[in-house]
């Protein structure tokens, strides 16, 4: 496994209103984060809020191309950006103990915080199709050039790291600064991640190795 200090290349936040960072996903444009009540967007260029969507956001977010996904407690909405409103809602696999979400291959993926795995469901239904046990705590997902990568927080110990989608080995390993968590976790699909801060409400960019 390759180990590396995680590098920080920029820090967003704190938000106005946003005590928390629970999700993060990218639009192509826009850095989406989940603050509780609310989903919104930021502007990873000027550092701005640029427009929020009132809705429970409680863990991870995701991006489909054309929708966004929030996990609300023991559901996951489908959104309209351009309305905001919810176009569907199915049940979340973990029943309230999810975390991370992220949006491959046609499916969502959806990490369990407590329950140490991420499972692959059905968009339309919530149906789980697979499932990968990971050896630590999920508290982010993505998937960038076939590669799966999550994050993980355990007291004081935060890094993102990329593992086998198979056997869940963990092939390599970006750790976080001693007290900096990762709680959403989301690639901006070049050389960058958006980690959500969780507590601190903050989002920082870490470069993705390669």
């Amino acid at each position: 496994m390759k180990k590396s200090a995680a590098n920080i290349l920029r820090e967003y936040g704190p938000f106005l209103g946003a005590e928390r960072v629970n999700g993060v996903t990218f639009d192509g444009e826009h850095v989406w984060f989940a603050s509780g009540d609310k989903l919104n967007a930021l502007d990873p260029a000027s550092g701005e809020v640029v427009r929020s969507i009132e809705v429970a956001s409680h863990a991870g977010t995701a991006f489909d191309g054309e929708f966004l996904y929030q996990i609300a407690e023991d559901v996951i909405h489908k959104i309209d950006p351009k309305t905001g409103h919810i176009l569907s809602t199915i049940p979340a696999p973990g029943n309230g103990g999810d975390s991370g979400l992220a949006w491959a291959e046609g499916t969502l993926w959806v990490g369990q915080h407590r329950g140490r795995r991420i499972h692959q469901i059905d968009p339309e239904t919530g149906k789980i199709l697979r499932t990968i046990e990971s050896n630590r705590v999920v508290t982010g997902v993505t998937w960038v050039d076939g590669q799966l990568w999550h994050g993980t927080w355990e007291g004081d110990d935060s890094d993102v790291r990329r593992i086998n989608p198979e056997t869940g080995e963990v092939l390599e390993r970006l750790d976080m600064p001693e007290g900096t968590g990762v709680s959403g976790l989301e690639s901006d699909g070049g050389d960058c991640f958006f980690c959500g801060g969780g507590g601190s409400g903050k989002i920082r960019a870490v470069r993705r190795p390669g």
